[in-house]
C-alpha cells in the first residue's frame, strides 16, 4: 500500500495549518450547524446548511442540538408558569418563562404540584408566581415558594366568566324565543295523504320510483316496443312491466303494505310542526332533538317529513339568537357593539330581568379587570350573591377558593399572556421534530435558542447574518 506523506507546504497551499489548527474551523462549523438546528430542526436545517455549502443528514443536526451542553435554568423574579401538551390530552409538561424578560427559564417533564414545588424550592428568590387557575400550579406555588405572590390571570378568569354567563344566558332560552317572535306563529299544515291526491305524497322515494317506472314503460310502449323487449331494456321482470303497463296510472299501483301504514315518525310530528313554526328549519337539529325523546328512527325520514314545509309559501318564523351569541353581545363593551346588535341586546335585556342583572355584573367585572381595580372585589362578590342566579354563584365559590390570587391579579400588572405565546412556540417546534421531539431535545431547542435567529428575513441586518453564518459553514 503506498503512502502519500503531506508535507507542511502541501498544507500551506491548500490554505490550512497543519496539525491541530485545523479544529476551531471544525469547531464553529458544528457550533453553527447547532445553531441552525435549535431553529429549523432536522430536516429543513439540513436543507438550509446545504444551500450554505455544508452538506449534512437530516439526523446529524438534531444529534448536534442533543450534544449541546445542558442549559443552566436562570432564577426570575418573576415566573409565568403554564402547562404544554407532549401529546394532547394524555402527556402534560410544564414551561416556566421569565416575565419580565419574556424568555423561557424552564421545562418540566410533567405537570404535578410536587414537580413544581420542587423546582420552585431549588430555585429561590421568586417573588411572584403567574398561572392560571388549575389547582395543581396553586399547590405546587405554595409548598416551593411561600413567600411569593400568586397572580391568576385576567384572561383566564374573564373566560371562566363567560363561561358561566352562557350557561345562564342557556337558562333563559325561552326568554329570547319570546323576544325575537315577530308575530303568533301559524299552525303548521298537517302532513296528509290527500294532499297530493294520492296514497303517497310527492317526494315519497317508493313513490317516486314507481311514477317514473310507470312514465318509462309507457313512453317505451308509445314508441312500438313490445312488453318483452322493455323487459330485457330495463332489466326487470316480466310481471312488473305487465303490472305497470296494465296500470293507467301509477297511483293505481299504491296498494299493499306500504298504503297508511304507521311510522316511527308519527308520533314527533306534532313536535316536528311546532319547531318548525318557532323558527327552527335545520331537518338535522330536529332529529337530534326528537332522539332525545325516544325516537330511533332515520334522519332521512325527517327531511323528507318536513320537505313540503319548504315548498309551502308559509315560511318560518325569524330564529332567535342563540346563547353564545346573546353571551357576545354582553361581554363586548358597549361602545364597541354594533347598532344592530346592541338594539338587540336590549330588546332581550328589556324582556329578561335576570339577564339584565347579569349583564350589569359582567360590565362591572370587565371595569374592574381592566382598569386594575382589585380592592372593589368583594363589592362585586356580595352583590353577585344578592341575586338568586347558581351559575354565578358557582363562578363566585370558585373565586372565594383563590381569592388571594384573584385579587393579585386584578392588582397587578403581571399576567400569562407571555406564557401562552411560549405554549404555542412549543407546538410548532414539537410540529418540526414530529416522531423526535422528546422530553431533552425538546428542552434544549426551547430554553438555547437565541431570539436573534428570529429577526426578520428582510433588511440589511438579516442580509449580514446570512453572509456571516454563510461564511462560517462554508468549507475551507
Amino acid at each position: 500500500m503506498r503512502r502519500r506523506l503531506l508535507r507542511a507546504a502541501d498544507v500551506r497551499r491548500a490554505g490550512r495549518q497543519p496539525g491541530p489548527a485545523v479544529q476551531p474551523a471544525d469547531r464553529t462549523r458544528r457550533s453553527v450547524l447547532a445553531e441552525v438546528g435549535l431553529a429549523l430542526a432536522g430536516r429543513a436545517g439540513a436543507r438550509l446548511a446545504d444551500v450554505f455549502g455544508a452538506r449534512v443528514s437530516r439526523n446529524t443536526v438534531p444529534r448536534l442540538v442533543d450534544a449541546l451542553p445542558e442549559p443552566q435554568p436562570q432564577v426570575p423574579r418573576v415566573a409565568g408558569v403554564d402547562e404544554y401538551a407532549m401529546r394532547k390530552g394524555r402527556v402534560y409538561g410544564t414551561v416556566l418563562v421569565d416575565a419580565e424578560t419574556r424568555r423561557p427559564v424552564d421545562l418540566l417533564p410533567d405537570r404535578e404540584a410536587g414537580t413544581v414545588a420542587a423546582w420552585l424550592a431549588e430555585h429561590p428568590g421568586i417573588e411572584v408566581v403567574c398561572r392560571d387557575r388549575t389547582p395543581f400550579f396553586a399547590e405546587g406555588a405554595r409548598i416551593g415558594a411561600p413567600t411569593a405572590v400568586q397572580v391568576a390571570d385576567r384572561f383566564h378568569l374573564w373566560r371562566n366568566l363567560g363561561e358561566a354567563a352562557e350557561r345562564c344566558v342557556s337558562r333563559h332560552r325561552p326568554c329570547l324565543r319570546a323576544t325575537f317572535a315577530a308575530s303568533e306563529p301559524e299552525k303548521a299544515p298537517a302532513l296528509a295523504p290527500a294532499e297530493s291526491g294520492a296514497s303517497w305524497p310527492t317526494g315519497h322515494r317508493f313513490a317516486d320510483r314507481t311514477r317514473a317506472q310507470h312514465a318509462t314503460v309507457h313512453a317505451l310502449l308509445a314508441a312500438g316496443h313490445s312488453r318483452r323487449s322493455i323487459q330485457r331494456q330495463l332489466g326487470m321482470t316480466y310481471r312488473t312491466v305487465q303490472r305497470l303497463a296494465d296500470a293507467a296510472r301509477p297511483e293505481d299501483l299504491f296498494q299493499g303494505q306500504w298504503q297508511n301504514r304507521r311510522t316511527k315518525l308519527d308520533d314527533f310530528k306534532r313536535y316536528l310542526h311546532e319547531r318548525w313554526a318557532e323558527g327552527c328549519s335545520n331537518a338535522w337539529t330536529l332529529w337530534e332533538e326528537i332522539k332525545t325523546h325516544g325516537y330511533t328512527g332515520g334522519y332521512g325520514a325527517v327531511r323528507a317529513c318536513l320537505q313540503p314545509f319548504r315548498k309551502s309559501p308559509m315560511a318560518p318564523a325569524g330564529r332567535p339568537p342563540s346563547p353564545r351569541t346573546v353571551t357576545g353581545w354582553i361581554l363586548t363593551h358597549p361602545d364597541t357593539l354594533p347598532e344592530s346588535e346592541r338594539l338587540k341586546l336590549k330588546s332581550v335585556l328589556a324582556d329578561c330581568p335576570e339577564l339584565d342583572a347579569l349583564t350589569g355584573h359582567l360590565r362591572a367585572f370587565g371595569k374592574m379587570l381592566t382598569q386594575l381595580q382589585g380592592d372593589q372585589l368583594p363589592q362585586w362578590i356580595k352583590a353577585v350573591r344578592a341575586d338568586d342566579l347558581p351559575d354565578r354563584h358557582a363562578f363566585v365559590n370558585g373565586l372565594e377558593r383563590d381569592r388571594a390570587a384573584v385579587t393579585a391579579g386584578l392588582t397587578l400588572p403581571w399576567s400569562s399572556g407571555v406564557v401562552e405565546g411560549h405554549v404555542d412556540r412549543i407546538k410548532m417546534l414539537k410540529r418540526q421534530m414530529y416522531g423526535r421531539a422528546g422530553f431533552g431535545l425538546l428542552r434544549k431547542r426551547v430554553l438555547l435558542a437565541r431570539p436573534q435567529l428570529c429577526r426578520s428575513t428582510r433588511g440589511p441586518s438579516a442580509d449580514r447574518e446570512r453572509h456571516r453564518i454563510q461564511a462560517q459553514l462554508a468549507p475551507a
